[in-house]
């Protein structure tokens, strides 16, 4: 197995335990849209349908963590970082009503990590129930 394209916070980390407790599997997604619609969005597994030209980024806290095909070729060459402020993010969301939400911090890999770095999975996966 290659470099990761994703990790999280301790905070991300409390925030994904405490939502998977109340919701069962989650799944994230990080689409390409503007405004919230960039941010991470946490569903629970099965709410969100992933589509065929969805890329399986990895895995955060047994949470597998999708991005929209057109987004990943903009930013393939970069890890995200799932983390966690105060404020309310988008509805759909499932931390929103909680007064948190999502946000990434990003970096690009550096031409070594790139060489390190596998071809993601596209599309849904079996895990994704």
């Amino acid at each position: 197995m290659g470099l990761s394209r994703v990790s999280v916070t301790p905070a991300a980390a409390q925030w994904l335990a405490r939502l998977q407790a109340d919701h069962g599997p989650l799944l994230l997604h990080q689409s390409g849209g503007c405004c919230d619609g960039s941010a991470p969005m946490c569903y629970p597994l099965g709410d969100f349908l992933i589509g065929q030209r969805d890329v399986l980024l990895g895995h955060v806290c047994g949470s597998a963590w999708y991005i929209g095909g057109k987004q990943y070729e903009l930013w393939k060459h970069t890890h995200l970082t799932l983390d966690v402020v105060e404020g309310r993010g988008s509805g759909f969301s499932l931390e929103a009503p909680r007064g948190i939400r999502f946000v990434i911090s990003s970096r690009l890999f550096s031409e070594a990590e790139v060489q390190g770095l596998d071809e993601p999975a596209r599309g849904p996966q079996p895990s994704d129930g």
